[in-house]
Order: C-alpha cells, then structure tokens, then sequence
C-alpha cells in the first residue's frame, strides 16, 4: 500500500544537506508541527526542481501579471531528526489554479517506470510511497533561492572539465588523466 505524505502549506519546505562539499547527502525536507519528512535526492535534482520551479513561478507572472516576491527565505539547518524515509527517483510539479498554490512532488524508485507517471501527483491507492507538499508561490520563490545557494556552495567545478574540485586536485579528463593539482585557496 502506498504511503502518501502530504503537506498542505507546511510550516516548513526546503531543500537542504548533512555533511561536507564532496560528501553531502542532499533532502527535501517538510515540517508541519511535529511532523517532519526527509526524503533523499542528488544535488542535480535539486537543482532541476529549483529550475523548473522558477519556470513556473515565472509563466505564473506572466499569465496573471501578479508579482510573486519570495518570502524570507530559511537559512536554518534541517529539523533533527533527519530519518530519510525515501530516495527520490521521480518528482511532479504542478500549479493549483483552484488554490492558488504549487504542487511539489517526490515519488520513491518503482520497478516499472509506466506506474511512476500514472501515479505522480495522483491519488491512488497502489503507487510509490510519495510526499506532497502544496505551498504558496512566494514560499516557492524562497525554496529556489535556498535551493540555488545550496548547490552553489558545494567544491568549485575545474575550469577545464567542469568537474568537482577536491583540495588536492583532481584527474582531469581534459589533461587525458594527468593530475591536476588546483588549489582551492584564493
């Protein structure tokens, strides 16, 4: 049986890490009260969510001529306790005209990939377990500013392959292997 987590205009929805640049574990995080869901994604699903999110936000601006400014956005860390009920393989967005509010959702991995697109952003009884998180505009214009730092503050990428940066270098597929030692230090 599916278990479906929703949050309708949580307290709480960020994006958020636990760990060092180079060995963060990334989370989409919703707390309403003293409810809290963690659910585990990778660093490029974050920022594709953040990106198709400000797609949105702005096609919504553009269709109703109604600014959306962010709210202030969080800095504070994840709630504690940080138990991962799921790792994220598919995620929905959608708007909510009715409401006036954004449909974020993060389904977990199903061996048939068909079941995943029947059942995101459904209400189905048989389906990957999910959390749902329906917030207002200016609450999402704050997670993907959130979201945009978080990536950003991970190693800086090589100048020649784009890649992540560690303190003693790296191997550069550019060099053809050949180490490359770039310091991190202005």
């Amino acid at each position: 049986m599916r278990q479906l987590h929703v949050f309708d205009r949580p307290s709480r929805f960020v994006a958020g890490t636990v760990g060092q640049p180079g060995d963060r574990a990334f989370y989409l995080q919703a707390v309403d009260g003293a409810r809290v869901v963690s659910v585990a994604l990778e660093k490029q699903q974050v920022e594709v969510l953040a990106d198709r999110l400000e797609q949105l936000l702005d096609d919504i601006v553009e269709r109703t001529g109604t600014a959306l400014p962010a709210d202030e956005t969080d800095t504070e860390a994840l709630d504690q306790p940080i138990d991962e009920e799921f790792r994220v393989a598919a995620m929905g967005l959608a708007w909510d005209g009715d409401t006036g509010l954004v449909v974020i959702e993060a389904q977990a991995p199903v061996d048939e990939p068909e079941v995943a697109e029947e059942t995101l952003l459904e209400d189905v009884e048989d389906g990957p377990d999910a959390l749902r998180v329906l917030i207002e505009p200016t609450t999402a214009r704050a997670f993907v500013e959130r979201a945009r730092r978080l990536v950003s503050a991970g190693r800086p990428p090589c100048p020649l392959c784009g890649q992540p940066l560690t303190p003693s270098g790296h191997v550069c597929a550019r060099l053809n292997g050949y180490r490359r030692g770039v310091s991190l230090n202005p």
